[in-house]
């Protein structure tokens, strides 16, 4: 046996002691930090934006987003944290021409399986083709047999038919659904948490999507019950919801908001649909809520780490802009360019155009899609974009063209701007992208209603009183003036209008004569149900020509009769059409100097005179009028007869 003085015994003792707890240190720090941590990578509201896009910036024009620098962003946290979970929203179609191959090649979906996305839900524009085109899709991913994000949806419900069945279409999108895997929700495992995911669509979203043939189950209700399986059956350490709801300023219309107060034991809420940038998450109770803006402009993060207690702490949160500091992932672009060929193939070919085909240039900067959302006056896009549907009216229906008096365009169908500089074929189809006809081909047509005289004020009645209150609500027309006063009683604030006709003088409507107006498929079926979301008073009824209430919409399509093709004239198209009939400066059509300004279509009257707020009320107004004071009068007689009762009571005793 070796013997040690006592001093370098010591000492080795020390160092011993030292490197064990140093090892105890490590592991400890090592091993619980990474059992107990989580990082989130998520987008929503992408709508197929795969390039990247025109955006002004701090008053300059660039490019933001675009898969491929989304790639890079997503590949630089991963190597910070290989086992980071990347989902995203809902709404991951929809906006740009690559929708236009939803049903045949589901780009959406495949390409966010090679972005590797672990789960995404679905938003109300994946039903814009209905739910015949939703099936195409999910099965035009599965046929692909690439890796594909998985789905979860907890809250959709097929409605079964007078006789107790699946509608065809109902029946084949139910199918589909559970082909590709859909689920309520799915169980990850990332550093030794168990993540449960699940997906929701929100009431209001889920009014949206009125053409789906699906209904969706109360959102609420859902996710009690998903959060339960969750928690007894599966055991999971952080329950995360892909929420298709969003949430508001005002937080008593914050569908997140409400579901975070309601639900608790959700952890994160990634809210999609609003579109809304949180540059700081909303915390209520426990619940983290992120959102990440829209169209891929950023990539949020979060990163969390568990409490002794079990609860979630949040750690980071982030929005990481993705623009030209980032550079494109090879792969992800080469696959973007796959795309775009069987857009050019399959869509483009069939309109004489190419993708990038210049078929105007603008001198003029348009208002953004937050212009137009933020104010509430005459814009020059919506002018332009009306006209343009009453030119190609016109164009298509030749020598058997009738004249349109108005024609409508609700901000809600505005997709996209025009910007200084080229305007390409695929940046006018972004314009005016939604919706499909009849004809089972992307963007929805033209069609012809007629109205009365009352109901064309109804329709400028709906811009001055519901915009305010629903942004999408905002009509811009072609063929009308009008004018109105914000400070007048609600479904009253409507003063003046008039007709103006193409030799520019405007004509007094009657109120009871017919008038031809020109809208979107979508918005004619939207303002028929006006008068029930008015209670009635602000009714409008599309007819025919013959003055008969329209009961099927597509009847009413507008077709190119001008020559043999005799295809629908897509509201994009007609978009296309009045930009390239616009005169030529070295072979190229400029969109002229007319459209720099607005001009007197929607005007406001900002006086507060009280004979200015009250003259010419309509029935509304005068019913409201004559009824406050007789209210008043009865709470008045009520109270002196109560104030009697006492004072005889008093007397008595």
């Amino acid at each position: 046996m070796i013997k040690i003085k006592g001093t370098y015994k010591y000492r080795i003792i020390l160092m011993a002691l030292i490197l064990l707890i140093s090892a105890i240190g490590i592991s400890t720090v090592y091993g619980e930090e990474k059992d107990k941590q989580v990082t989130i990578l998520f987008t929503h509201d992408l709508h197929d934006n795969l390039l990247p896009m025109k955006y002004i910036e701090n008053g300059t024009l660039t490019n933001i987003g675009g898969y491929a620098r989304l790639q890079s962003a997503i590949n630089r946290e991963k190597e910070m944290d290989p086992e980071a979970v990347l989902v995203d929203g809902g709404d991951f179609s929809m906006g740009t021409p690559f929708q236009t191959i939803f049903q045949t090649d589901a780009p959406g979906l495949r390409i966010l399986g090679s972005m590797g996305y672990d789960a995404v839900t679905f938003g109300n524009h994946e039903f814009d083709y209905r739910a015949e085109g939703l099936a195409d899709c999910l099965n035009a991913a599965v046929e692909s047999g690439e890796y594909l994000p998985q789905i979860v949806q907890a809250n959709v419900h097929f409605p079964l038919d007078k006789d107790g069945k699946l509608t065809a279409s109902l029946s084949k999108l139910k199918q589909s659904m559970e082909n590709y895997g859909v689920k309520d929700y799915i169980v990850l495992e990332r550093n030794g948490v168990k993540i449960g995911v699940f997906g929701l669509m929100g009431e209001e979203s889920a009014s949206m999507a009125p053409m789906s043939e699906v209904t969706f189950l109360d959102e609420i209700k859902e996710a009690k019950r998903v959060v339960k399986q969750l928690k007894e059956q599966e055991q999971v350490d952080m329950i995360i919801c892909l929420s298709h709801s969003g949430t508001y300023p005002k937080a008593s219309e914050s569908e997140d908001e409400i579901l975070a107060k309601e639900v608790p034991e959700i952890d994160v809420i990634i809210s999609g649909h609003t579109h809304t940038k949180l540059s700081e998450p909303i915390r209520i109770g426990n619940t983290v809520i992120g959102s990440a803006e829209n169209y891929g402009m950023n990539l949020g993060v979060m990163k969390l780490t568990q409490k002794a207690s079990g609860e979630w702490e949040l750690k980071r949160y982030e929005l990481v802009r993705i623009n030209d500091t980032l550079s494109e992932d090879v792969s992800i672009s080469n696959r973007i360019n796959e795309f775009k060929a069987s857009v050019q193939e399959k869509y483009f070919r069939q309109f004489g155009l190419e993708f990038d085909e210049v078929v105007a240039y603008s001198d003029i900067q348009f208002q953004t899609l937050d212009e137009l959302f933020s104010t509430h006056a005459e814009a020059t896009i919506g002018n332009l974009i009306s006209d343009a549907y009453i030119y190609s009216v016109k164009q298509a229906e030749g020598e058997n063209y009738t004249p349109v008096d108005v024609a409508v365009v609700p901000n809600g169908t505005i997709r996209g701007t025009i910007f200084k500089g080229e305007i390409t074929a695929a940046d006018a189809f972004s314009i005016s992208s939604l919706g499909i006809g009849k004809d089972g081909i992307p963007g929805y047509p033209l069609i012809s209603v007629y109205l009365t005289g009352k109901e064309l004020i109804t329709l400028c009645e709906v811009d001055a009183s519901i915009t305010p209150i629903m942004g999408e609500a905002q009509l811009y027309l072609s063929g009308m003036n009008y004018t109105f006063n914000p400070n007048r009683l609600i479904f009253n604030k409507v003063t003046k209008t008039s007709l103006l006709r193409p030799d520019g003088t405007e004509e007094q409507i009657e109120m009871d004569k017919l008038y031809r107006v020109v809208c979107n498929l979508y918005s004619a079926q939207m303002l028929s149900i006006v008068g029930d979301k008015s209670y009635g008073i602000m009714s409008i009824v599309p007819k025919t020509r013959e003055g008969e209430a329209i009961t099927d919409f597509e009847k009413q399509i507008i077709y190119n009769e001008a020559d043999s093709s005799k295809t629908e004239l897509k509201e994009w198209y007609a978009v296309v059409q009045y930009l390239k009939s616009f005169n030529s400066v070295d072979g190229i059509p400029h969109i002229p100097a007319y459209y720099e300004t607005t001009q007197g279509r929607k005007n406001i009257d900002q006086r507060k005179n009280i004979v200015v707020l009250l003259q010419n009320p309509n029935g509304f107004a005068l019913a409201i009028y004559i009824a406050v004071p007789l209210i008043l009068a009865l709470i008045c007689l009520i109270i002196v007869k109560c104030i009697k009762h006492f004072l005889h009571k008093g007397k008595r005793k």
